[in-house]
């Protein structure tokens, strides 16, 4: 029996040395296989660029006129021309109550529309500690506001001494000496210190303190940096560029803030600009912002004297054509 049994054990110790080769090879086939796809799919073309999403401000229905244009219509006007969010000017609004508020961002919801930015006024470049205080304590209201709306940032600006007349002269240089006794970096300062102050209660909150070029202190651009950059590192700092608030070349200008735009307001001036007019190369705008790869919003502020009704779908056909 053992000497009869001696070639069977060897066939199946022979068959056995077999399969196990043959497992192995597939196993390392199979490792394999993914690495192979994976060279394939590297090859393959890459994805579309990401569509920038476009905004419309009530701003640009409404030019501070006596009566105001309800920010309901222009919710329901930018869901019916294909806009993907409204940037609401906090001045236009008929009031802060709680149901009002309520029903914006229920409006909007049901519009499949964002409320990417509040803009507020206020003004920090004020000689009376007592002032600034005011304007601080304003600010923190409208990030309650902002919190109630479901809107994740606030258009926020310098402010200025007001020294000059606000003519076609002064858009064009937007020079404006200090008050008597002070100097621009006291108020650059007063900005920095009152922000900080901002900017504790806007961390809490998770909302976003967006700076932007709104004349005044900031028509200079080195002026603007100096206030940012000190609090940059907060997580609520941001910065808002008008393409329309530079004095002299607009493009140099934008392409120096582009790569700190949080969001970006893009003026149009059909039938002529309410306070002055600019003929802006988009295109060159376009190409700037995707240079800085930037993401966000871009919000339209239609500052022309053409009905809205035609004004504002010419600008998203523009701004559709440009940004996509």
């Amino acid at each position: 029996m053992q000497e009869s049994s001696t070639p069977l054990n060897q066939e199946v110790s022979s068959s056995r040395r077999n399969w196990l080769k043959n497992t192995a090879l597939a196993g390392v086939a199979a490792l394999a296989a993914p690495v192979i796809d994976a060279s394939a799919k590297s090859a393959a073309p890459a994805p579309a660029a990401r569509r920038i999403p476009l905004a419309v401000s009530t701003y640009s229905y409404w030019h501070f006129e006596e009566k105001k244009y309800p920010i309901e219509k222009v919710i329901e006007d930018a869901a019916r021309l294909g806009f993907d969010g409204v940037e609401i000017l906090h001045r236009q609004m008929t009031d802060e109550s709680i149901p009002y508020m309520n029903k914006l961002k229920r409006l909007a919801f049901d519009n499949g529309l964002s409320l990417p930015m509040l803009s507020i006024h206020q003004s920090f470049v004020q000689p009376k500690a007592e002032d600034r205080k005011k304007d601080v304590a304003h600010t923190i209201r409208c990030i309650n506001l902002a919190v109630q709306m479901g809107i994740p940032a606030i258009r926020m600006n310098t402010g200025s001494w007001r020294t000059v007349k606000r003519d076609a002269a002064y858009y064009k240089d937007g020079k404006e000496p200090a008050i008597q006794g002070y100097t621009d970096q006291d108020a650059i300062k007063w900005c920095i210190d009152s922000y900080g102050e901002c900017l504790v209660a806007a961390e809490k909150a998770g909302v976003v303190l967006a700076i932007e070029n709104h004349w005044g202190l900031s028509s200079n651009i080195d002026y603007l940096l100096e206030i940012y950059k000190p609090l940059s590192s907060s997580p609520a700092m941001g910065m808002n560029v008008d393409t329309g608030n530079f004095v002299g070349n607009p493009y140099p200008q934008f392409e120096r803030l582009a790569p700190y735009a949080t969001i970006v307001q893009a003026k149009t001036y059909y039938g002529g600009g309410f306070f002055y007019d600019l003929d802006l190369d988009y295109q060159k705008v376009a190409d700037i912002l995707r240079k800085a790869n930037f993401k966000g919003y871009i919000s339209l502020e239609m500052e022309g004297k053409e009905n809205p009704a035609t004004a504002v779908p010419k600008s998203l056909e523009l701004f559709r054509k440009v940004f996509s």
